[in-house]
């Protein structure tokens, strides 16, 4: 059975932008379990723990600047984000580290909620191990589905009589969660079962504490999670059949990093634009997809066109909401 780690989500303080800042962000619940405060001013998001982070720097600037606007937030992981609230008409916003499934979109079409889609930035999905496993620097895809698999590999000698006799120790997404949807797809393979037997959490911190106090563990999230831990986990490169190619914002830029380079997402709720805070938000949120704040945090920023294309439906789906 898998070990759902799932707690409250983290207070603010991931990048000094975060800092001291006195914005009015608000942790909200971080299960399902509970309900999202509603007020004046107010904006609704959960979802993706792979997201969070950026949407936490923004709604923090965000408020700064608009210091009347509370932006209420939680990890949920992206399907559960979708499933128990904003398919549910109870949040403005989905963090979503995957394309909306189309039963989430026949869920949310039962409760007359439109989703609208942006993508936000590109991300590396970042395997890693103890930095001591001095043992393994890269794997090939199949070795990764040995290990991840239900009935594979049990310990590291299996994938090679070179790796220690010792049983894993694994570290990974919920299954709640967009991660881990991505990953059983690109690395397991959807006609396998993902192993039951691991760590599963939506606190990605939990996955580098554990990688980090065992040498025989592993773990996968996304890469700002890596970046923000450089010394206390090692990424593992990938072998997609054209040799090992390490997690980057260059190697997921050029698509090098294959199969788990990713597109992350916040889906808006439609008739949430009606809002003038919701929209206001949006727009702000859209505007910094280019900026520097999004490589700072560990993901790749939209290019201008794909900025331009995001601001187009914006604007296009105010337009139908406030007409």
């Amino acid at each position: 059975m898998s070990r759902d780690a799932t707690g409250p989500s983290a207070g603010l303080g991931r990048r000094a932008v975060l800092a001291g800042t006195g914005a009015a962000i608000s942790g909200a619940l971080a299960g399902c379990s509970g309900v999202f405060a509603t007020a004046n001013n107010q904006v609704n998001v959960a979802g993706s723990s792979t997201v969070f982070p950026v949407t936490e720097a923004i709604a923090s600037a965000f408020s700064e600047e608009n210091p009347t606007a509370n932006i209420s937030l939680s990890k949920t992981g992206t399907g559960g984000g979708f499933g128990n609230f904003f398919c549910a008409g109870r949040t403005d916003i989905n963090n979503a580290s995957r394309e909306i499934a189309d039963a989430e979109v026949e869920q949310c079409a039962s409760n007359d909620v439109t989703p609208i889609e942006f993508p936000v930035a590109t991300d590396a999905l970042t395997v890693v191990v103890n930095p001591n496993a001095e043992f393994v620097d890269c794997l090939t895809v199949e070795e990764l589905r040995q290990i991840w698999r239900a009935d594979g590999a049990q310990q590291w000698s299996d994938i090679d009589d070179s790796y220690p006799d010792e049983p894993f120790e694994l570290y990974g997404a919920a299954t709640t969660s967009g991660t881990f949807d991505y990953f059983k797809e690109k690395i397991v393979g959807e006609e396998t079962n993902h192993r039951s037997d691991y760590y599963a959490t939506e606190q990605d911190r939990t996955i580098v504490q554990g990688v980090q106090g065992s040498e025989t563990a592993m773990g996968y999230f996304g890469f700002s999670y890596y970046s923000e831990n450089p010394d206390s986990v090692k990424a593992i490169a990938i072998d997609n059949g054209d040799g090992c190619v390490e997690p980057s914002l260059e190697t997921a830029q050029t698509g090098e990093y294959a199969p788990l380079t990713r597109d992350l997402y916040i889906y808006v709720a439609k008739d949430s634009l009606a809002d003038p805070t919701v929209r206001d938000f949006v727009r702000y949120y859209m505007e910094r997809t280019t900026s520097d704040l999004i490589a700072e945090i560990g993901y790749v920023p939209l290019n201008e066109e794909k900025q331009a294309e995001n601001m187009d439906k914006l604007e296009s789906k105010i337009d139908e909401v406030t007409a």
